[in-house]
């Protein structure tokens, strides 16, 4: 293929999930091409907090990451039922930090190590022999798909099944003024997280120094513009939030892990992250499971010594099962009939006990 670019792994999306295979890949001495649509930093609102688990599989210098970024300790959270009474949950020690999207994304692509074109989507992704070929610029052997909920790697490969149960999400970040700052009740050690009385989403108010993050996702998302709305004027009514909102709410889409059924395995391509489905159930949250299946996935493609057909890959499935458990189906909230999951939506929420130990260590900390 004279005139082209080569490089051992093409790594598409450069998200938590596809820097930190990147990153993982580079250390080991391989040549890696990462591609983005987007130009870093991007603008990328989320809720956006990182466990001390995944401070350590990042090997993240604290210090480092501290100089003009955002990494605010969590020490507590508010949880409870839309309209119902709230819960605070303290902990003797940060549970999680805060986090900028934009920042820390940026932060992880431009440390990977690999050879990163910014600015630069996959228009294109065919097999030439044992080899993908990339916009007709870039050979690979090896591709791993990392673009998030609308991986182009994932659609390529055929490995998006039709009517997928996404989880559909709206939220705002914005920094706000003096005056929103001294108006706004959401504190920075402790995220404030409402549930719908059936299980089946959440809104969230986090805050961030200046900056402030509401939101709202929901597995059944009819309607889900109006549900937005009338969660923000709640919080509003409750004196959470400061004036004068930005009106701009963005939305995305992403898949839970028990609900997910995309095939992570392919002759020559790994999907990691959102791009494979990866999210936990309880939760919504991401940014774990794409940092440890970048690094299980950068573990099969090294191990596998130049072998990428689909039986020489199969480990990295296996591994993702090991790690997350075996696929479900479909959430707790979704097998149950709406009146049931009520009935044990506000017993589980109205408990500090069960609160503590189901919703937060197990949902959102994954503590054990």
């Amino acid at each position: 293929m004279p005139g082209r670019e080569r490089c051992d792994v093409l790594v598409v999306g450069g998200g938590p999930a596809g820097s930190t295979c990147a990153w993982a890949l580079r250390r080991a001495g391989a040549d890696v091409i990462l591609l983005d649509r987007a130009v870093f930093p991007r603008d990328k609102p989320c809720a956006g907090w990182i466990t001390p688990p995944v401070v350590e599989a990042l090997e993240l210098d604290e210090e480092d990451y501290r100089r003009g970024r955002v990494f605010q300790p969590i020490t507590e959270f508010v949880t409870g039922v839309m309209g119902g009474r709230e819960i605070r949950t303290r902990y003797d020690s940060p549970v999680s930090y805060a986090i900028r999207r934009c920042e820390f994304d940026r932060y992880l692509l431009e440390r990977c190590g690999a050879r990163v074109r910014q600015g630069a989507p996959l228009r294109s992704l065919r097999r030439t022999g044992d080899a993908w070929l990339a916009n007709d610029a870039i050979a690979a052997r090896m591709v791993v798909g990392a673009g998030g909920h609308f991986c182009p790697v994932a659609r390529a490969l055929g490995a998006v099944p039709p009517d997928e149960p996404a989880v559909v999400a709206q939220e705002l970040e914005f920094r706000m003024d003096e005056r929103q700052q001294v108006a706004c009740r959401i504190r920075g050690e402790a995220p404030e997280l409402f549930f719908c009385a059936d299980l089946k989403g959440y809104g969230w108010c986090v805050r961030k120094k200046d900056v402030l993050n509401v939101g709202f996702g929901r597995l059944d998302h009819r309607a889900l513009s109006a549900r937005v709305h009338a969660f923000v004027s709640w919080l509003g009514r409750m004196g959470k939030l400061p004036p004068e909102l930005p009106s701009a709410f963005k939305g995305h889409a992403y898949l839970v892990y028990d609900g997910a059924r995309r095939a992570l395995v392919h002759d020559g391509a790994l999907l990691v992250g959102d791009a494979a489905g990866l999210a936990y159930s309880g939760s919504g949250e991401g940014i774990r499971p794409a940092v440890e299946s970048g690094l299980l996935a950068a573990r099969t493609i090294l191990a596998a010594r130049g072998r990428y057909a689909t039986p020489d890959l199969a480990t990295y499935g296996q591994a993702v099962e090991a790690r997350f458990g075996k696929r479900e189906g479909r959430g707790l909230a979704s097998r149950l009939p709406s009146g049931i999951a009520a009935f044990l939506g506000r017993r589980l929420l109205s408990s500090g006990w069960l609160t503590r130990r189901v919703v937060l260590d197990r949902w959102f900390l994954h503590a054990a």
